[in-house]
């Protein structure tokens, strides 16, 4: 096998029971980008196939998404971390989820290179389950067809899943993309197999909101998508894993005169310090625009309203501390 055909390793998330792909592995390719219904539905059928063949359910995704390579200018802005993406996919009973790393070697390989080094010899695929819509290799040649073909003359089984339909269209990546773009989170997490996250540093800001009686967690370093300018009720993952409900403003303070971007988050019934540790913003309902409030009186009162419906909306589970997985081997 010529392994410089392959740039490089992919990153290893194990599952609970660890990960051991001597014997083979049964994979499914693909960018699986805010794991959706559409996903858990391959996952699904991924590992009653694993369990069958009596080895191991392993997804195969990307870090960066190959657009970003090929073109940059159209590039999809993502949904999930690759560490997020990992946690969630893990979630729904996987042995593990590799993460390959993606650079213009890796685009440039033809389909049938990308399926003999990678899939076949690197990887030790005994059974591939992917989408109708599934497209690898150099130039997006390769569809499920010639998977077809090329599996069948290795012995590799190759099944299709067919597009899961949420209302009277299917659920896709684009179709996430496009809801939470528009301030349309809870219709988002409607097809998610979570809610809608976004995470980020906690940085210093103008501390306007603690003067008022709001204090806010200001977020930078964002990696992901976000939800279009409003006030949202959230969860707030602490480092620790405790959850807070949460209302989060995404915009500018136009009451303030300024005109630069904003993530802050009001944590309810919290007061620690958390500057310089990461956050982790789960949108579950999207309150009310953003507007410019010319007395302060009404802009605490709407605050105060937004941080009421927020208590209602977002009050955290009665279950212990949320999951987080940042790490890979």
């Amino acid at each position: 096998m010529d392994l410089d055909a392959v740039p490089a390793e992919p990153v290893v998330y194990p599952g609970a029971g660890g990960w051991s792909p001597a014997a083979g592995v049964a994979l499914a390719v693909g960018n699986f980008d805010g794991v959706h219904l559409g996903h858990a539905e391959i996952v699904r059928r991924l590992r009653r196939i694993a369990a069958r063949l009596g080895v191991p359910a392993a997804v195969l995704t990307f870090d960066p998404h190959p657009a970003t390579i090929v073109r940059p200018d159209a590039a999809p802005t993502p949904l999930t971390t690759p560490g997020r993406r990992a946690e969630l996919l893990l979630g729904l009973g996987l042995d593990a989820v590799l993460v390959q790393p993606v650079d213009r070697r890796f685009v440039a390989l033809e389909a049938e290179t990308f399926y003999q080094e990678l899939l076949l010899g690197r990887l030790r695929a005994r059974a591939l389950v992917e989408g109708a819509d599934f497209r690898f290799g150099r130039g997006r040649r390769g569809d499920v067809g010639l998977l077809a073909t090329l599996g069948a003359a290795d012995g590799v089984v190759v099944e299709v899943v067919p597009p899961v339909a949420a209302g009277d269209a299917a659920v896709s990546s684009s179709r996430v993309r496009e809801l939470v773009a528009a301030g349309e989170v809870g219709a988002a997490n409607r097809l998610l197999t979570a809610p809608f996250r976004a995470s980020g540093t906690v940085v210093h800001g103008a501390h306007r909101g603690a003067a008022l009686g709001f204090p806010t967690a200001n977020l930078d370093a964002i990696a992901t998508l976000l939800p279009a300018a409003g006030v949202y009720a959230a969860r707030a993952v602490l480092p620790d894993g405790r959850v807070r409900a949460a209302a989060v403003h995404i915009g500018p303070n136009a009451s303030f005169g300024e005109t630069a971007l904003s993530v802050e988050a009001h944590l309810i019934d919290f007061a620690d310090d958390l500057y310089g540790s990461r956050l982790d913003v789960d949108f579950l309902a999207r309150l009310r625009d953003t507007r410019r409030f010319v007395a302060i009186d009404g802009l605490v009162a709407q605050m105060r309203s937004d941080v009421e419906a927020a208590a209602r909306i977002a009050a955290p589970p009665a279950t212990g501390p949320a999951p987080r997985s940042d790490h890979a081997t």
